[in-house]
């Protein structure tokens, strides 16, 4: 008896609570960061006709119960099917909220896998990992992941099987290896170089538009819309990024050009507030 109780992890109390805020105030962040490509700001609809700044702020009230939920559930190390679950009940009170727009679609289901996964490592070591562990950790649920049922008829399943391109899925599956590779290393490096929460958002958001196949904007503008979105944030890094004077007006007529093509990368801004997220978890 006392081998198997030696042989049991200890499990360490994690305030999921603090995570569930943590991972609001990170799509929060999102929104309130300006400017962005096409993009939903508090200043700006950007290429939607459909949602605004109070639209994002409606979802976010009626996601605030949802990821400390799913905090608690990783902890307990729940199974994928007790997440999907939350995740699908989160889904429909965001609808609810919205009047039926879909606000943070990906995001529910991106930082949702992401919190349970910080939560569950805390529960085990007694400490935050570090973001790109956190990343790793939700490889856990690679299986199962790749057995849940799709919509086919969203315009992103739609995008991802015209263009066969790599959705946030197989992202998922695989650690999320553009959080790990492209926008953690972004961020920590313009944090570190002591810029604005902003700067920082909006020179991370660059990085990934750059380097993300976005459904989002596949579903908008076609191979071409997502061909010219890349090299329009391929050139703001080349021109120095945030890192160069008169930046925002730079990035402001970026805006203006994907505003006028309708594009919009959501995709690359829902692992933008994941970056965040994992970056201020690591504290927690």
């Amino acid at each position: 008896m006392n081998a198997v109780r030696q042989a049991l992890p200890a499990v360490h109390r994690v305030d999921s609570a603090r995570l569930g805020r943590l991972a609001i105030s990170s799509l929060y962040a999102e929104l309130a960061c300006a400017p962005k490509p096409g993009l939903v700001t508090p200043f700006s609809t950007g290429s939607h006709d459909d949602m605004d700044a109070g639209t994002f702020l409606r979802s976010l009230f009626a996601l605030r119960h949802y990821y400390c939920q799913i905090a608690g559930a990783g902890t307990q190390e729940a199974s994928f099917e007790r997440l999907r679950a939350l995740g699908i009940v989160a889904e429909q009170s965001m609808l609810r909220a919205t009047g039926g727009v879909n606000t943070h679609r990906g995001a529910i289901f991106s930082l949702g896998l992401l919190v349970a996964a910080a939560a569950r490592a805390q529960a085990r070591r007694g400490s935050p990992l570090a973001a790109e562990q956190v990343c790793l950790q939700v490889t856990q649920w690679a299986g199962p992941l790749s057995q849940a049922p799709l919509n086919p008829h969203s315009p992103g399943q739609r995008a991802r099987a015209q263009h066969h391109v790599a959705g946030v899925r197989e992202q998922a599956a695989a650690g999320f290896p553009l959080l790990r590779e492209v926008a953690l290393p972004a961020l920590r490096a313009a944090r570190q170089a002591g810029v604005t929460r902003d700067a920082a958002l909006c020179h991370t958001l660059i990085h990934l538009v750059a380097a993300v196949d976005d459904l989002n904007l596949l579903h908008r503008g076609g191979a071409a819309g997502l061909a010219w979105a890349k090299a329009e944030a391929a050139a703001f890094l080349r021109d120095g990024s945030v890192f160069a004077p008169g930046w925002p007006q730079r990035l402001a007529r970026i805006d203006a050009g994907f505003v006028a093509r309708r594009l919009s990368p959501g995709g690359s801004a829902d692992l933008l507030a994941c970056a965040w997220f994992l970056l201020q978890q690591e504290d927690a």
